[in-house]
């Protein structure tokens, strides 16, 4: 299940690319319009800074823009910085792989095979850049 807070990091990024044109936006502005408590898009807006996803601009008129092309962003890149890993099982993740402590045989595990199976088909929708997730 995608985490409200990985679901609100995902949202902020979406509005920061639909307003890229204009000037930096604040945190109250984007949780006002996003429906983010304020306190806890601080928290992810610090961990999206420090991946540089986005950049912080001070002063009065300061605010939050991208700091890299949202041709360049994914889903999955969003997810791994606010929770880890993507994989619904830690023996199927490929950058946070653990065996499992009660597997005999991860070869023979059909657990293991059925869900190395969604991670498959899910990580090339979830590497998309975000620009393909357009409004309609």
């Amino acid at each position: 299940m995608l985490s409200k807070r990985a679901k609100y990091a995902i949202k902020t990024i979406l509005y920061l690319q639909d307003h890229v044109e204009d000037k930096p936006i604040s945190a109250k502005l984007i949780a006002s319009h996003e429906n983010i408590p304020y306190k806890f898009l601080e928290n992810i807006l610090r961990d999206l800074k420090t991946h540089q996803l986005v950049k912080s601009v001070r002063g009065a008129e300061g605010g939050y823009t991208l700091a890299k092309d949202p041709s360049e962003i994914t889903v999955a890149k969003i997810m791994r910085i606010v929770d880890g890993p993507i994989a619904l099982t830690p023996c199927t993740s490929e950058r946070f792989y653990e065996s499992c402590a009660e597997c005999n045989d991860e070869e023979t595990c059909r657990i293991r095979k059925l869900f190395a199976e969604v991670r498959s088909e899910m990580i090339p929708i979830l590497e998309r850049p975000i620009t393909t997730l357009k409004e309609k």
